[in-house]
């Protein structure tokens, strides 16, 4: 995104620029419809002549705006309990590797967390979080191949509490958001974790890619429908997209972004730096 506003900056250096193309081009960086819009109608109420550097400071003094402070860092629940972290999103997203990520990081700081391999249609999935659970010594509840993701999401909750665990992490299957069967099992292994705790679970963060620019906000939106987001988890920020999506995503839907992955290993994933990604994005 540092390259797109570069080049904001030198395809709109002239005054006698177009406005469809500024907006068209300010659409296709991912800020999306409703932001771009709002930075148009800015700049022509300046009612004089703009150059490129006119359009990236009003198009900034928008995203600041936007763009939450960083949110606190993930801490256990006061009282013992486990603190339930849902992870959520479409196929393809990272969600399986960004579930491992996190786990990798809560268990550097020190905390004790259960697994629930949730995605019980995918054996790779149920492999990958078993792989880091020995690497990491975290235990991984899992079920028989297409067993009820609820049941195990059941399960694990009796053994996060067992164990003493800070943390239960638990990592459902892929879905696409237009379909509702799948959307209405999210809805069950959300019930089931309400079962075990009233107010669990604590966190539902949405995996998203940062390269799908804005599919990634009309995934948002229909999860938000079946089960309320708190967070996002936005994988391959090293890549093209730069992750511009975060910003109407914030406007919009009000989720602020948690973590982001910006590359393969396990150590290229970190807690969402505002700031910082404001900085790099303008």
């Amino acid at each position: 995104m540092a390259g797109f506003f570069k080049s904001l900056f030198a395809r709109f250096s002239k005054p006698d620029f177009d406005w469809d193309e500024l907006e068209a081009t300010l659409i296709a960086g991912d800020l999306g419809p409703r932001l771009a819009m709002q930075i148009v109608a800015d700049l022509r109420n300046q009612g004089r002549k703009l150059n490129g550097q006119d359009i990236v400071t009003v198009a900034r003094e928008h995203v600041r705006k936007i763009i939450p402070e960083s949110p606190p860092a993930l801490q256990p629940l006061s009282d013992g309990r486990p603190k339930v972290l849902l992870i959520i999103g479409v196929n393809g997203t990272g969600k399986t590797t960004s579930t491992a990520k996190l786990t990798h990081l809560l268990s550097k700081q020190g905390f004790r967390l259960v697994l629930a391999a949730a995605d019980t249609f995918r054996a790779a999935a149920v492999e990958q979080l078993e792989v880091w659970g020995q690497r990491l010594g975290v235990p991984v509840v899992k079920g028989p191949p297409n067993c009820d993701p609820s049941g195990v999401c059941f399960d694990a909750y009796e053994r996060a509490v067992k164990e003493n665990a800070h943390f239960l992490i638990v990592d459902t299957a892929g879905r696409l958001h237009t379909k509702h069967n799948l959307m209405e099992e999210l809805k069950k292994v959300h019930r089931t974790l309400g079962k075990k705790d009233s107010t669990s679970p604590h966190e539902i963060l949405l995996v998203v890619d940062a390269t799908t620019g804005a599919n990634a906000l009309s995934q948002a939106r229909e999860f938000q429908k079946t089960t309320p987001i708190t967070g996002l988890i936005v994988t391959k920020m090293d890549g093209s997209g730069k992750g511009g999506i975060i910003v109407p995503i914030a406007q919009e839907l009000k989720v602020p972004t948690r973590f982001i992955g910006v590359g393969e290993t396990a150590e290229d994933f970190h807690a969402f730096d505002a700031q910082k990604f404001v900085d790099e994005l303008l």
